[in-house]
């Protein structure tokens, strides 16, 4: 027995885990397997319970796409529905009948719907079943159909301009980017459903067709059948008239539920209100409506001399009364206002006689600047292609830097020229370019022979300073067979930005962006974090941001935070020294480094310092405030240094590989921070750093550098 029981319950609990699936099978099998007549009574009531289950769901939906199963309850629902009629239609024609009075063997949800409506009155009944169907079919059903086509059509042409204003928003920093995924997937749920919506209409359609033709094959049948088993024919349609209009109506009132709740949701609102609310809130918006209607109805009701007057004026007098209080309601509610209005500019003035102004003017973080002819460039109604592309450059940015880059705001600035454009931070110009629109920036890298050389207007790529010309759209398809690269008006604002935010990462980067990456980091490693910033030997924010700003300025990415702070753990009980602790730092990322110049066989070509050369860089060291180590060269000396460099570079340069000076770790940062105004190109490397990379990264020696 409890093996059975076992097994019993196990059987259960699968139907009840695939009830849907189930029920589906269920509802086809309804179509061909007779049923006896109390399941088909229990199916009916099931039916009219779940339609009016639909209908109130419908109502007290905040979303109309919130409700996103909708399209397929309606498919299933119908279904059902149809599944039903043809079972009751086989069961009215299985059992004849002959009088007018109960029927044994027919559906008593049937003979109750029948009499109820018709009676003894069959061609009543009949009439009341052709008006629901008319009902139905002409204004119910047609226009919740109409308004589902509408409603698609329309969501889908908007779905581009809606996408590029919540892309514009989170650009410009007025959503975060978490609101603005939820809103793009709130924007993406909303048109999967209305297109959805536009198929299951014609569900619902097709379900009331149906139902019609199953009702005149119920009577023609039915009087067939009744004739065959010796009623004459006027029993028989009588009997079989009673049960069809039975039958058409309980098949027909879900049906019409449906139709209604397919209508009502496809024009409710996605404002996020209660069908409910809103109504309360819009219709009693104004008394003075309640109060004229209740005056027209109240004379109305004195001009006619007959039993009208005695309904008329008293609905009159209510709606009078109604209107009033609502009148006195929102007086009151003015009146508060008023007085919280009255109080709160009593207060603004008191305050403003010691400050009138708030003491802190926020400045943004980015900002992007263009003339009014750059505004079609992040115009939703243009395509705004450069609102995607900007948000392209902050997610690349997060991974190839480590920094989160914060919302770039775009401004049009009449200051500027019209073709123009300018990227700031905190207010301050980074970079400034011109465009010109109607025009493709073409660049001859290398690939275009000299006979094929197009003549246009002379200019410079503003991320890289390569020489480049201007040539109009008509000629891009030439440009391009010629060998040249064609970039358009958004690459050529999205590259330079690229290259800015590249080499004034370390400018960007701020106390909060340090606090922001600590938070994150110590989610999943929080002891690191507590023992770089709460230890014994704790650092500051300060502290740290130093150290990730000088990582930053040589473009050295900060992604790895874990081994960042691990290291700042070992060697903050040492020194607090920040360029000490940037070597240190960047030792432990030499793989890192060393790869993101290695070639494509991860070797490295590198010049090396001699021991000499290093010695003499290290005995004119000197430590400058704010800067770091410098190396204090004498005028002479600093001459022979920078020409020994730059032959070395040259050389480099020559066989095409990047300049990569090799040095120990104690003269790094001097030769980096002697070079970098005069040859800003130049990639400093430590020996240790390097080492760090072995074995994955080989080394080739291209020379050796000897100074004075």
């Amino acid at each position: 027995m409890p093996e059975k029981r076992s097994a019993g319950s196990t059987i259960l609990k699968m139907i009840l885990s695939n009830a849907l699936a189930v029920g589906v099978i269920v509802i086809v099998l309804f179509m061909f397997i007779p049923l006896p007549t109390v399941a088909i009574d229990i199916a009916m009531v099931l039916n009219l319970a779940l339609s009016f289950v639909i209908l109130l769901t419908v109502i007290y939906m905040k979303r109309s796409a919130d409700f996103t199963s909708f399209p397929r309850v309606v498919l299933i629902s119908t279904l059902f529905g149809l599944a039903i009629n043809i079972s009751s239609t086989r069961n009215i024609l299985i059992h004849p009948v002959t009088g007018s009075g109960h029927m044994p063997g027919q559906s008593e949800m049937v003979q109750a719907f029948a009499n109820i409506v018709a009676g003894d009155k069959v061609l009543i009944g009949f009439i009341i079943f052709i008006i629901l169907i008319v009902v139905q079919v002409l204004v119910i059903t047609k226009g919740a159909d109409r308004v589902s086509e509408v409603t698609a059509r329309f969501t889908l042409d908007a779905m581009n301009n809606k996408m590029f204003t919540i892309q514009n928003q989170m650009n410009s920093g007025s959503i975060t980017e978490e609101e603005g995924e939820l809103k793009i997937n709130q924007l993406r749920q909303e048109i999967d459903f209305y297109s959805a919506m536009d198929g299951s209409s014609k569900f619902v359609s097709g379900n009331v067709k149906a139902g019609i033709f199953i009702t005149v094959i119920n009577l023609i049948g039915g009087i067939v059948t009744g004739t065959m088993a010796g009623a004459s024919i006027n029993e028989a349609m009588n009997s079989y008239a009673r049960l069809t209009i039975g039958d058409g109506l309980m098949s027909q009132l879900p049906s019409l539920l449906l139709s209604f709740s397919t209508g009502l949701l496809i024009t409710g609102s996605n404002d996020g209100d209660l069908l409910t609310d809103q109504l309360k809130s819009q219709f009693s918006a104004s008394g003075t409506v309640y109060a004229i209607v209740g005056g027209t109805l109240a004379a109305l009701g004195l001009a006619f001399h007959n039993g009208a007057t005695a309904v008329l004026v008293p609905v009159g007098i209510l709606f009078i009364v109604v209107g009033s209080r609502l009148m006195r309601k929102k007086t009151q509610e003015e009146a508060e206002q008023s007085a919280a209005a009255a109080q709160a500019g009593d207060a603004s003035q008191k305050g403003a006689g010691s400050e009138e102004i708030s003491p802190v003017v926020k400045l943004d973080e980015l900002s992007l600047e263009i003339g009014y002819a750059l505004i079609p460039l992040v115009d939703n109604e243009k395509g705004a292609e450069l609102l995607s592309r900007i948000k392209r450059i902050r997610r690349e940015a997060a991974l190839d830097l480590g920094l989160v880059i914060p919302s770039i705001h775009i401004v049009d600035q009449m200051e500027l020229s019209p073709e123009e454009y300018s990227f700031k931070i905190r207010g301050i110009e980074a970079g400034r370019s011109r465009l010109k629109l109607g025009h493709f920036m073409c660049l001859n890298t290398g690939n275009v022979p000299r006979n094929r050389e197009l003549a246009g207007e002379k200019t410079k790529d503003p991320a890289f300073g390569m020489d480049a010309i201007w040539l109009p759209d008509s000629k891009r398809m030439e440009a391009e067979k010629a060998g040249y690269a064609v970039i358009d008006a958004p690459t050529i604002i999205a590259t330079h930005l690229t290259e800015l935010i590249r080499r004034n990462a370390s400018k960007i980067l701020s106390r909060q962006s340090v606090n922001a990456i600590l938070e994150e980091i110590k989610k999943s490693n929080p002891v690191v974090v507590d023992e770089v910033t709460a230890g014994d030997h704790k650092f500051s924010y300060g502290e740290i941001e130093a150290v990730l700003k000088n990582l930053l300025e040589e473009q050295v990415s900060i992604r790895n935070m874990v081994i960042i702070l691990e290291t700042l753990g070992d060697y903050g009980k040492i020194t607090r020294d920040p360029w000490t602790l940037t070597e240190k730092v960047r030792e432990a990322l030499g793989a890192q480094i060393c790869q993101q110049y290695a070639d494509e066989n991860k070797v490295l070509h590198v010049m090396s310092l001699s021991q000499s050369f290093a010695q003499k860089i290290l005995e004119h060291r000197a430590d400058m405030p704010g800067k770091g180590p410098v190396a204090a060269f004498d005028p002479v000396d600093g001459r022979n240094f920078i020409s020994a460099m730059s032959s070395a570079v040259a050389a480099v340069r020559e066989r095409n590989y990047l300049p990569i000076i090799m040095c120990p770790s104690e003269v790094r940062r001097l030769v980096k921070a002697s070079t970098e105004l005069e040859m800003p190109g130049i990639i400093v490397l430590s020996i240790n750093e390097v080492m760090a990379a072995a074995p994955n990264i080989k080394v080739e020696s291209l020379g050796e550098i000897n100074g004075w």
